[in-house]
């Protein structure tokens, strides 16, 4: 292969400098998101005919989940567990158009997930079949295509079996599409792979494999140049291969390696990001342009010391993510990521694991971007079912596929710092059920990864992490990764000499957000059996950080372990936002966890003050809970707080005292006989104050404050504004337990996309344009419908003003 590595000298670094870092347009990516029709009534094969009568079909865009737009029921087949929302067999038909001078290219049409069982047709062709609902995949359209003509597109998305899931999955066509016209010579899917053999402070050595297709009948000539583009948009190297010819109909991997200097470094902290611009020529003609984006850093693991970033030693701070968006359901959506993991690296967070399935590549664009590393995680089974119809039935046939499809789609993104072959595998077990389990899978899923990407790591989420584990037996993940069990980890050194830990899954406590159980120093445990409603049957659990589950710990307990061990590399909780299904301690009428940190409108409950006061430099004081009790109450009353000495706590200016917190206790406390009024807290440095909170007795309901999260949206059809509401009282302070029932109206350019409250037993569909409001707050989302404008969002509530906020569309 003949090669040549351009050097920058002066006159070419100049020259390079004044280019913008962008490709030509030898490659066109477009939404395929607009336009589809939609019917869930259909059950028949005719629907793939190109002569079905689609014309009563509801019009809609991607992404799309069906399931949400239900009120919730126990009777559905997913169960509560699966989130009490239906599943169903979905149909999708798009009309379309293919330009008559498009007929000498390769035209692919790429899906980001579809859950689940799906098939699609053009033009009456099947295409193909993938039964996962989290893998992403593309197909050829250039055989079946009517060039400039008309062209009809099927996708049968079979939800019906169900539970297949141990979580709400959602419905359809759920994530982002795309039509990817090129040359008939082009970058493969996903077919960039950029690592970096060596950095040092003054270089960085790149090599940048990359996968060309040739879909002409004969050999093509080609020309590939890679342009390398710094954080700031300069071109600052690139390299060029020239000569070397592709066989028809078929591929091949060209490597190329460049240097640059001065390298910038990516991190939690500083998430620089560069570009590198691939152009492929095939017998002198321009026939591709792609783009990589990649960062630079490295990453090590110690058996004493744990994780290393860029040489500097760090605790994983991280937490456990399912892939819904609350009251958007499954349906992807770029705000609402961006809300989620903004909300979490505020608290502190540097790490997501995606729980428990490859997640929608946004969410990695956003972890690159906002510097959050990623546990990219591929399974929650292998071949051993957790529920009936789940993914084990596909296992044997589709596992493989499916790991090096997400391996190769996210292994550039420097967020992704480890990979998970699964969790909770049944296959930590010899014998399951009286059978004995395969074996083999561990390490063949594991040698996948590491032929694809030697880079990173790879572990296995393990909730039973002693000697007997088969996957540790087996001897196929590199870093030991342990659910629960935080009692253990001070054993894990003696278990597994020599060998490198990280805590997977943690916690899993249990929280209603402004709900209180005292004695706040007594441990409620739950469930204690099944079926289970509490001890007075309001299914609610206390914000205290004194209820968890059999299997799990306080926040405080698990973090206290993990803080103190060198050896623990760091943490996921379980989780950081509440997730719908899965309403662990209770069953119906709950239908969405207690485990957050945040609740599902994106509220943060209590304890996620314990982390930002532990887990960030950001002055911390929190006092919780409200002060709206009755006569003869006494009340616990705690806070979190950091950058001081003490708290001194007072009731209507008298001085309840001064308390401090230890390494190993992250609260202060006091027990307060109840007197309406005010209660100060103040947190002290060398007998100086540091920060001042106060917390009054409200009042009746008098108004709604509505505060938007932004007010200017793009004009793009999917951008959103998430607006809050709190009812306060005639003083302005928030009413802790007013739950008023809001109506959301809008005028403009926009729509209500959803209504939340943080509430895990409300019933109503999160896509009514109503809410009562829970412990005193609830949530409107508003989207854009595509056009310029004023959008003006208005909430009214019985006995109280009117009130609007206003959002501008542009």
């Amino acid at each position: 292969m003949k090669k040549q590595i351009l050097p920058l000298s002066l006159l070419a670094a100049a020259s390079l400098a004044l280019s913008a870092c962008s490709g030509g347009s030898a490659r066109q990516t477009v939404s395929f998101n607009q336009g589809w029709l939609f019917s869930l009534k259909t059950d028949s094969l005719a629907a793939t005919s190109t002569k079905t009568d689609d014309s009563s079909w509801r019009q809609l865009n991607l992404p799309h989940d069906w399931s949400i737009e239900a009120d919730f029921s126990p009777k559905y087949p997913a169960g509560v567990g699966g989130g009490a929302l239906p599943g169903g067999m979905g149909w999708y038909r798009k009309h379309f158009k293919v330009p008559a001078t498009d007929k000498d290219k390769a035209v692919y049409l790429e899906f980001d997930g579809i859950y689940r069982d799906s098939r699609v047709w053009l033009n009456g062709h099947l295409l193909g079949y993938r039964p996962y609902g989290y893998i992403s995949f593309r197909y050829e359209l250039s055989p079946y295509l009517n060039y400039g003509g008309d062209n009809l597109l099927v996708v049968q998305v079979d939800n019906t079996q169900q539970p297949n899931s141990r979580w709400y999955s959602g419905s359809g066509i759920y994530r982002n599409t795309r039509l990817v016209t090129s040359g008939k010579v082009h970058v493969a899917y996903n077919g960039t792979y950029v690592t970096t053999p060596e950095i040092t402070a003054d270089k960085a050595r790149l090599k940048i494999q990359t996968t060309l297709r040739n879909e002409l009948p004969g050999k093509a000539v080609i020309e590939l140049t890679t342009i390398i583009c710094d954080p700031q948009g300069r071109r600052i190297a690139q390299t060029r291969t020239k000569g070397p010819s592709i066989d028809g109909n078929a591929s091949s991997t060209f490597t190329q390696e460049l240097s640059i200097t001065n390298p910038q470094l990516w991190s939690t902290d500083k998430p620089l990001l560069y570009t590198a611009l691939t152009e492929v020529k095939a017998n002198g003609r321009p026939t591709d342009t792609y783009s990589t984006t990649f960062g630079l850093r490295t990453f090590k693991w110690e058996p004493k010391t744990g994780f290393y970033l860029n040489g500097k030693n760090m605790k994983i701070l991280g937490v456990c993510l399912h892939h819904d968006l609350g009251c958007l359901g499954a349906a992807v959506n770029y705000s609402a990521l961006e809300r989620e993991l903004r909300i979490m690296k505020e608290m502190g967070v540097n790490a997501i694991r995606t729980s428990h399935n490859p997640p929608a590549p946004e969410l990695l664009d956003i972890c690159d971007h906002m510097g959050l590393l990623v546990m990219d995680e591929a399974f929650d089974m292998w071949k051993v079912h957790k529920t009936k119809y789940d993914y084990a039935s596909d296992f044997g046939q589709w596992a493989y596929r499916d790991i090096a499809d997400q391996v190769r789609r996210d292994r550039n993104h420097p967020s992704v710092f480890m990979w998970s072959i699964g969790n909770e595998i049944p296959e930590q077990s010899a014998v399951v059920d009286g059978q004995p389990t395969d074996q083999t899978i561990a390490p063949t899923l594991a040698r996948i990864v590491h032929q694809l990407d030697p880079t990173r790591v790879t572990t296995s989420a393990c909730n039973e992490p002693d000697t007997t584990n088969m996957i540790f037996k087996s001897g196929a993940v590199d870093i030991y990764g342990f659910n629960y069990h935080h009692t253990e980890y001070a054993k894990a050194p003696r278990y597994f000499p020599g060998k490198t830990f990280i805590v997977t899954e943690s916690t899993s406590a249990l929280a209603s957000r402004g709900d209180y159980q005292m004695p706040s120093d007594s441990i409620f445990v739950e469930p204690t059996h099944w079926p289970y409603n509490g001890p007075d049957g309001k299914h609610i659990c206390s914000a205290y950080d004194n209820c968890h589950v059999p299997w799990g710990s306080t926040h405080e307990a698990t973090w206290r372990e993990v803080k103190r061990l060198p050896y623990i590399s760091g943490m996921f909780i379980w989780t950081g936002f509440d997730y719908l299904g899965e309403p662990t301690p209770y069953g119906w009428p709950s239908r969405s966890s207690f485990f957050g940190i945040v609740d599902l409108a994106g509220f943060p409950k209590d304890v996620y003050y314990m982390y930002q006061s532990e887990w960030t430099d950001k002055p911390v004081l929190h006092l919780f809970p409200d002060w709206n009790w009755n006569k003869g109450d006494t009340v616990d009353v705690w806070a979190y707080y950091n950058h001081a000495d003490a708290v001194e706590l007072f009731l209507n200016g008298k001085s309840l005292g001064q308390r401090q917190k230890s390494d190993s206790v992250f609260h202060v406390c006091w027990r307060v006989p109840y007197q309406p009024g005010t209660l100060k807290a103040v947190s002290l440095k060398d007998g100086k104050e540091v920060l001042e909170q106060e917390i009054h007795t409200a009042g009746p309901a008098a108004k709604m404050v509505l505060t938007a999260d932004r007010h200017s949206l793009k004009t793009d059809g999917t951008d959103m504004a998430f607006v809050s509401v709190q009812i306060e009282d005639k003083d302005g302070n928030p009413v802790p337990h007013a739950d008023n029932l809001i109506k959301f109206s809008v005028e403009g350019p926009g729509y209500i996309a959803g209504t939340d409250n943080g509430c895990e037993n409300d019933s109503t569909s999160l896509k009514r344009p109503e809410r009562h409001a829970y412990n005193g707050k609830a949530l409107a989302v508003v989207g854009s419908k595509g056009q310029s404008g004023l959008i003006r969002l208005k909430a009214t509530s019985e006995g109280l003003p009117d009130e609007t906020v206003e959002i501008k569309a542009d």
